[in-house]
């Protein structure tokens, strides 16, 4: 580890170089995500001569440090890669968790909590990451992690979200003694203010073994030997075998054509990408530009294909390792038969949908990064550990955070309710099986060009937040900054509720009612985390959409 000063002299050369407007764009290469230390470990690799891939990964474990609610080694997700023009296929590399070998389908009752060792899945992060690396890394990579390594064990200075989000955590989760000692405030404090340091040495001591002994010391090595020792303490279902067994696969993304553009995305177990393209499908045929962004025609169009499409999910979609998922999902016919079941003139209440499927009555967190380098590689990563610093587990000895991923299957087989809980057979807990996610990180291609990087956090939320930002690029010809800025919408068939985040904005007030008119019960909220990257298909600059939602690092050149 005696490379960590080099890294840390190119992190500060970058931030004493990098304060540039979100909207000015870049040649050589440029990193997007919600933690400007995070970003800029990403654009120190790409300035050492590293790739997209490499600057991922080395962002993915610097986030792991500078963004504990989400950042993770404890969790899993998705990575998109698109290579250079002419130079591959994109591929995929899916990391979701698993479902541990002891788990079965009604293994959870009601009153089990949200927040205990029963809730963690396998984690993927590790494994994923090498996956990606051996595929394309042209880096060593112990050099990747060594940005994490100097920012868990030096420090860093927390942001004010940052500051905020530690307080929270700490008022609400006094029962964690574990993370409370380790994201205690250093000195007398006791609470966290923006500029203090917040140093992390047994997480920086566990990154150094993955470093030094590579992925396999995450999963049979010391780094296991802590977790499985986590899981006894606790009643936590992980085992060594679980560990183990656990791989990331690469797999072949999902394609979906829309309007003269591909779409890559990742397939089953996420549900993103398929629900993304029958949204895209559904639409298509109408010219929603000149319908205008905000008309409520146009609104009520896109809430009626949202939740139509969420219905689809519900009924068809799990792992495909355990799960048959129809291939007409993906058809444009099949999409023409959903879109021509939309009344124009009225909401279709959610309950008058899929009515086989049976209702009963009842009395997040991830974090997205883009990264494209100067010779036009482009990685989308999307990865989780479920709520808000997951199961709030913190691995005694070890300084990271575990997921409750398990939250993410449907726990109680045959129910459900108009509430947003699922209950449909393709998601039920099975061992060895990957929960179904949300996660949609998507690469946007033109002629074998990459063109739009981006994706989003919020659960259900994000695979909206990506079809609002495609749409806005796509049909309303936004540039990367206004489509991420632009007030987003969201349905998800149950509850039967809209979202939008500008409803209560009197520049909307006549549309709102006139979507209310028609039935719809909208509403407002925060959505989604989307930070994006467009590349100029003429002249290859690339263009941030930095998303300032909860907090955003940008760092290019």
């Amino acid at each position: 580890m005696k490379n960590i000063s080099f890294f840390k002299s190119i992190i500060l050369l970058i931030l004493a170089t990098n304060f540039l407007s979100a909207a000015e764009p870049f040649k050589n290469g440029v990193v997007v995500s919600v933690s400007q230390p995070g970003s800029d470990a990403g654009l120190a690799i790409l300035k050492s001569g590293g790739n997209a891939v490499d600057a991922a990964i080395a962002t993915a474990f610097a986030l792991a440090v500078t963004h504990p609610a989400a950042g993770n080694i404890g969790g899993g997700g998705f990575m998109v890669v698109h290579p250079p023009a002419g130079k591959g296929e994109p591929t995929v590399f899916e990391y979701r968790e698993m479902a541990p070998k002891a788990t079965f389908e009604t293994i959870y009752k009601k009153n089990d909590g949200m927040f205990t060792h029963k809730v963690s899945g396998v984690p993927g992060t590790v494994r994923g990451m090498a996956l990606a690396h051996q595929r394309f890394g042209s880096k060593p990579w112990a050099s990747l992690i060594l940005p994490a390594i100097e920012l868990a064990d030096k420090g860093f200075p927390v942001s004010k979200q940052l500051a905020n989000s530690l307080n929270g955590l700490l008022s609400t989760s006094k029962e964690f003694a574990e993370l409370q000692r380790v994201f205690k405030p250093t000195g007398q404090k006791n609470v966290w203010q923006a500029g203090d340091i917040l140093v992390q040495k047994e997480l920086g001591k566990t990154l150094e073994r993955i470093a030094k002994y590579g992925p396999d010391e995450f999963y049979l090595g010391e780094t296991a030997d802590l977790i499985n020792n986590e899981m006894k303490s606790g009643k936590g279902l992980i085992s060594k075998e679980d560990l183990a067994n656990y791989q990331a696969r690469e797999r072949k993304p999902i394609r979906i054509d829309y309007k003269g553009y591909s779409i890559y995305g990742p397939p089953s177990p996420s549900s993103g990408t398929i629900t993304l393209g029958l949204m895209l499908n559904m639409i298509e045929p109408t010219n929603i530009a000149k319908m205008g962004r905000w008309s409520p025609e146009t609104l009520h169009l896109l809430i009626e294909t949202m939740k139509h499409a969420f219905s689809e999910r519900a009924r068809h979609i799990g792992d495909q390792g355990f799960v048959d998922i129809p291939e007409s999902l993906l058809k444009k016919e099949f999409a023409r038969e959903l879109a021509a079941k939309l009344d124009s003139k009225k909401a279709i209440p959610s309950m008058e949908i899929a009515k086989e499927i049976p209702i009963s009555k009842e009395s997040d967190d991830t974090t997205h990064f883009s990264v494209v380098d100067g010779q036009g590689m482009a990685v989308s990563n999307t990865y989780t550990l479920e709520q808000s610093y997951g199961s709030k587990v913190m691995v005694k000895g070890a300084g990271f955070l575990l997921n409750n991923e398990m939250l993410d299957f449907n726990w109680f087989p045959g129910e459900t309710t108009t509430s947003g809980r699922v209950g449909t057979a393709p998601n039920l807990i099975k061992p060895g099986k990957k929960m179904i996610s949300s996660q949609t990180p998507v690469i946007v291609a033109k002629d074998g060009v990459p063109h739009i990087v981006t994706g989003s956090p919020g659960s259900r939320t994000i695979i909206n937040t990506v079809f609002n930002i495609i749409v806005n690029i796509i049909d309303f010809q936004m540039d990367a900054q206004k489509a991420v800025d632009a007030a987003r919408l969201h349905h998800q068939w149950f509850p039967d509720k809209a979202y939008f985040e500008e409803a209560n904005n009197p520049m909307h007030e006549s549309a709102m009612k006139k979507l209310r008119d028609m039935g719809h019960n909208i509403t407002t909220r925060r959505q989604g985390d989307a930070h994006t990257i467009l590349i100029d298909l003429k002249t290859k600059l690339l263009h941030p959409g930095l998303d300032h939602r909860i907090e955003g690092g940008l760092a290019g050149y």
